[in-house]
């Protein structure tokens, strides 16, 4: 499966099976692990065969069966949500990718003492439920293309694929507070400016950084810059 392919997939779960992870899988997700937390300088960690954290919550979504869970941590910084979506999503396709299923989760969990740590100058974020899901999601409303960027007749290709895989992206409550915009091109190199809306919900720094990783995919990394 490729990551495009992880992306059309994807689908939020909260239903799962009891299946534990095998060694296999706990590996492939820990090294990931260790290369965005370089990489973004974050502190996810991932805890399995834990049963408590979302058991008889019903805040966004019931929830059942959640035993593996990624915990986001990272360095406290302007950047921070927008660090913890982009990153963060790497591993959902990964585990995606791996024969998986999650769910991004901001409220619905509780905090088990003693599963996870919080480091001098770090910050606590969210949680991703992990697992053999009982289903595999459904598919949910979208805006359309139009509503989010300035794609044209004008505009590349590119810009109109990165577009359509942002749209896929998991955002808090489905808001879809983001938008990314066609600049045209400067030194040779075509650039895209990302914005993220207003909500009174929240969480738009992290939807965008989620969304903008899915761009990149879509349209290609070396395609453009972000300006």
């Amino acid at each position: 499966m490729t990551l495009l392919e992880a992306i059309e997939a994807r689908h939020s779960v909260r239903r799962y099976q009891h299946k534990p992870l095998t060694q296999e899988i706990i590996e492939q997700l820990q090294a990931k692990i260790e290369e965005c937390n370089q990489r973004g300088h974050l502190n996810i960690q991932l805890v399995t065969n834990e049963t408590k954290a979302y058991r008889g919550v019903f805040a966004y979504g019931k929830f059942y069966g959640v035993e593996n869970y990624l915990v986001m941590v990272g360095q406290k910084g302007s950047d921070f949500d927008e660090r913890i979506g982009y990153y963060g999503e790497q591993l959902v396709l990964l585990a995606q990718q791996l024969g998986l299923n999650t769910c991004w989760t901001g409220l619905s969990y509780h905090k088990v003492s003693g599963t996870y740590h919080v480091d001098q100058g770090e910050k606590f974020s969210c949680m991703i439920a992990l697992g053999y899901g009982v289903n595999q999601g459904t598919t949910r409303k979208s805006k359309s293309i139009g509503q989010v960027s300035n794609v044209s007749d004008t505009t590349p290709l590119w810009f109109r694929k990165g577009v359509e895989a942002a749209l896929l992206a998991p955002t808090a409550v489905n808001q879809q507070k983001f938008s990314f915009e066609y600049l045209g091109t400067k030194d040779g190199r075509h650039q895209v400016r990302a914005h993220k809306g207003f909500s009174v919900i929240g969480y738009t720094h992290m939807d965008l950084g989620i969304a903008k990783l899915h761009f990149e995919i879509g349209a290609g990394r070396d395609n453009f810059e972000w300006a």
